[in-house]
């Protein structure tokens, strides 16, 4: 990609203004409005999973299906984020948000109507792409207003209080409708909200871009774009349905990793081959990225248990209905506001180093998974589970925008960062999430089969009367039993998991061990200096040995 004008740094008494609204529209009232239609992007998307049950029940798809479609809208925004600057300075505005409004809109319609599968693909896809770009195209308008002097130690926590309340608020109010009214319903408030948005364009604001002259969209590589989306969306595919057909034991699985193989050869030698790749795989180089990256892994995949394990215990041990499960994940929201205020402390006001951020953040997952696991029970009262779900939220926040933060600060200019953005968020949002599903239904399945195996070892006729017991009862009972003691082994995983990366942390935050350990070598230099010394050891050996090889040798002759 062509390299992007970075915007002037502004001064620290410029002043905020929205040149995009009409001049009778009251300043005061202006980010408001802008705010307001954030969430009103971020809570739009494919398939709502808060309606869950009530999907399912009058369609045919599984669990996986529906899995499915919401990572192909997490790959959809995963792809354009190298495309959002092109795009602010190419078109106006107003021709970017009614555009995203419309797009939306249409998708949600047609989410309804269809039960196609790979026509639900392509358009969440679609969706993802447009959602990311309303909601960019307004943040960034309000952006001075939020922080004049830019500063991302405030810009990014504030923006992930707008992302995590609406991941919550979404499923919420797609569990609400689909309560009181059908699935559709929350379609159809999407449509609508997407219409005042477009009304309120049209009416209040004017077309408005920044660059006086606009850029160019020549010279964008789409094909590696649409090679990268392809290749998402099968890895999704083999983490979504792995457990479900069992792995590589299925023909199809195999068929579609070999596939996946290839694509990603392909993948990585165009973007090596073609002078303006869609990303530039020289992010890569840039200083801290790839640790990043591995916290970025570690992090979600430690919290993908939110996804598996938490729907497992309400769906399947508890036995609760979506309106139920959605209030009580609601209290994520105190979790996702400390962990956002426990930030701004750190990064703004006292700003600290992150090791020891991250350390609160990964000890926030172990006391959340420990929790959980002194918790679980078929008879538990859902008011225990709170304090574990605003742990969960508080580890969410704090280390999704710490490492956001810690990526502007490794990007030494605006396009790098964008793309830094597309590979954090293809493994923020996507690939570590998907591979956490996929892991925990495997672990999952293993226990749970496991310990029916062992336990019904102790079920005989002496212990279970058949004349007197309600054997369906005392089965139903059994099996919820032995998921309840799965779940507890797949979090007893996550403790020893997190604990030891929080531990590990606290002690790089020590400046002699993170001093220390920098000045250790990687394994190729250890691997030389053992060959070298080695090698200089036989050489010194040799006019001592070879006499007394000749020598046994003369003597096996005699």
């Amino acid at each position: 990609m062509f390299p992007l004008p970075p915007p002037p740094p502004p001064s620290a008494g410029q002043c905020f203004s929205m040149p995009m609204f009409r001049s009778w529209v009251p300043k005061a009232i202006r980010p408001w409005i802008y705010v307001i239609y954030v969430f009103a992007f971020q809570f739009s998307g494919g398939m709502y999973l808060g309606a869950l049950e009530a999907i399912q029940g009058s369609t045919n798809f599984m669990l996986e299906d529906l899995l499915l479609l919401l990572y192909a809208n997490l790959a959809g925004m995963a792809i354009y984020f190298p495309m959002l600057f092109r795009m602010k300075f190419r078109f106006t505005n107003q021709q970017l948000i009614i555009g995203s409004a419309i797009v939306i809109a249409v998708c949600n319609l047609i989410t309804i109507r269809s039960t196609y599968m790979p026509l639900l693909l392509v358009v969440c896809f679609i969706e993802g792409m447009a959602k990311l770009q309303g909601t960019f195209e307004h943040m960034s308008n309000i952006q001075l207003w939020i922080t004049p002097r830019r500063d991302f130690a405030v810009f990014f926590p504030v923006l992930h209080i707008v992302l995590l309340t609406s991941i919550e608020g979404s499923g919420f109010l797609a569990a609400w409708f689909g309560y009181h009214f059908t699935w559709q319903m929350m379609n159809v408030f999407i449509v609508g909200t997407m219409c005042v948005v477009m009304t309120v364009q049209i009416v209040m604001c004017r077309p408005f871009c920044p660059m006086p002259e606009r850029l160019s969209l020549r010279g964008i590589d789409f094909g590696s774009g649409l090679l990268i989306s392809l290749l998402m969306l099968l890895v999704s595919y083999i983490f979504v349905y792995g457990d479900y057909k069992m792995w590589f034991a299925s023909r199809e699985l195999r068929l579609v990793a070999g596939c996946t193989l290839i694509l990603a050869g392909v993948v990585i030698h165009r973007l090596l081959r073609v002078s303006n790749p869609y990303v530039d795989l020289r992010i890569f180089k840039l200083r801290n990225v790839l640790p990043i990256i591995v916290v970025v892994v570690i992090g979600e995949f430690l919290l993908g248990c939110e996804h598996t394990m938490e729907e497992i215990l309400c769906a399947e041990v508890l036995k609760l209905e979506e309106h139920t499960k959605e209030e009580l994940f609601l209290w994520a929201l105190p979790g996702f506001y400390i962990g956002i205020a426990i930030d701004l402390l750190w990064l703004k006001v006292l700003k600290w180093k992150v090791w020891k951020l991250f350390a609160i953040g990964f000890g926030f997952i172990f006391v959340y998974a420990l929790l959980m696991y002194t918790t679980i029970d078929p008879q538990v009262n859902i008011e225990q589970l709170r304090l574990p779900i605003i742990c969960r939220g508080a580890a969410y926040s704090i280390i999704a925008a710490t490492l956001m933060w810690a990526l502007d600060e490794s990007s030494p200019n605006l396009e790098q960062f964008f793309m830094g953005l597309f590979v954090f968020n293809i493994f923020h949002m996507y690939l570590a999430g998907a591979a956490g599903y996929g892991i925990y239904t495997t672990w999952f399945s293993h226990f749970m089969n496991d310990d029916m195996a062992r336990y019904a070892q102790h079920i005989t006729l002496l212990s279970v009367n058949p004349a007197t017991t309600d054997f369906a009862g005392f089965m139903d009972g059994y099996v919820h039993s032995m998921m309840g003691v799965a779940i507890k082994q797949v979090y007893g995983i996550v403790v020893w998991i997190s604990g030891g990366v929080a531990v590990l942390f606290m002690l790089l935050d020590i400046p002699a061990v993170r001093t220390n350990v920098r000045k250790v070598p990687l394994w190729p230099v250890y691997g030389i200096e053992l060959l070298s010394r080695l090698t200089f050891k036989s050489k010194k050996c040799m006019p001592v040995i070879l006499p007394c090889v000749e020598r046994k040798s003369t003597i096996r002759q005699k």
